[in-house]
């Protein structure tokens, strides 16, 4: 299996022009109707991973490889990947049309009050993939157009609006399967998971430079939980497949990015702020996962 597919990666290999301020933004989010790919519109990226989320409104008869599962889609389908499970799919006629959007992890983080990765449609491969009737299709086309119409405005919000047309996607989808997300069997990996979430969102976000982040690391959180570190970082592992000191790593990066464009703190204060007790530390943890210095990116 190859390396997961990033967003530049995703634009290449549709020969498709990246958006000039790619690297700055917090999170990316775009919409693509299937006839304007062209050629490429008749093949998808080999068998893999992608670090972003897509969902795809299918016409047309496909088979659509994921994780372990296969989907033989005979005409109208609601589609949606998670950056975890890899994915292909391969279209059986020339007939095939369509509309997709794509969006990183970091286009939902402050929006989103429970990680849009444990709604089922993204969480279990079984929810992932909707048959669609005519009727159903129509409705969720209109949706998407109505994305469409959204980003090419010159709303000054308008990511604010996608974000939620996304979760009108999400939610008219799981109405469709009658899930009780609320009645599901929760297993304990992933009530404890879900706590820390709620605890590491709750930090965030930093307000002001007088505030602080009191958990940086995995036995911070597991002293609240009053859990294990080991137990909490299974459970971690076992829902998230991610380490609990990559997801806070994660978040701390995040919240970084946005001081840094969104504020004119120094970058001594974020760096206090964000719990480092020396300035070298957040460069050196910066550099280490952006290839950039603060200031840098700051500047960019």
């Amino acid at each position: 299996m190859e390396k997961s597919q990033s967003i530049q990666g995703f634009y290449a290999y549709y020969n498709s022009l990246i958006p000039h301020n790619i690297k700055e933004e917090i999170g990316h989010f775009n919409i693509f109707e299937l006839e304007d790919l062209g050629e490429a519109k008749a093949k998808c990226s080999s068998f893999g991973r992608k670090e972003y989320y897509k969902i795809s409104l299918m016409k047309g008869r496909n088979r659509y490889y994921y994780g372990d599962q296969v989907a033989h889609i005979e005409k109208y389908a609601l589609v949606f990947a998670n950056p975890q499970t890899p994915y292909h799919w391969e279209p059986e006629d020339e007939d095939q049309s369509g509309v997709f959007c794509i969006f990183t992890p970091d286009f939902f983080h402050h929006s989103s009050a429970q990680r849009l990765q444990e709604y089922p449609v993204f969480k279990d491969v079984n929810h992932s993939v909707m048959q669609l009737t005519e009727e159903q299709y129509i409705e969720f086309r209109s949706l998407f157009d109505k994305m469409n119409d959204e980003i090419d405005s010159d709303y000054y919000y308008k990511y604010d609006v996608l974000r939620n047309m996304v979760l009108d996607i999400v939610h008219s989808a799981l109405k469709i399967q009658s899930v009780a997300i609320r009645k599901h069997a929760i297993s304990g990996s992933e009530r404890i998971s879900s706590q820390f979430v709620e605890l590491l969102e709750r930090q965030f976000p930093i307000e002001s430079p007088s505030q602080r982040l009191q958990m940086r690391f995995a036995m911070d959180f597991s002293k609240v939980l009053r859990v294990h570190v080991n137990h909490l970082n299974k459970a971690i592992k076992e829902t998230s497949g991610k380490t609990t000191t990559n997801l806070i790593s994660e978040r701390i990066l995040q919240e970084a990015k946005i001081l840094l464009k969104h504020t004119q703190w120094s970058i001594s204060e974020i760096a206090w702020c964000l719990g480092f007790e020396e300035l070298p530390h957040l460069i050196n943890f910066f550099k280490k996962n952006t290839g950039q210095t603060p200031k840098l990116y700051r500047n960019s």
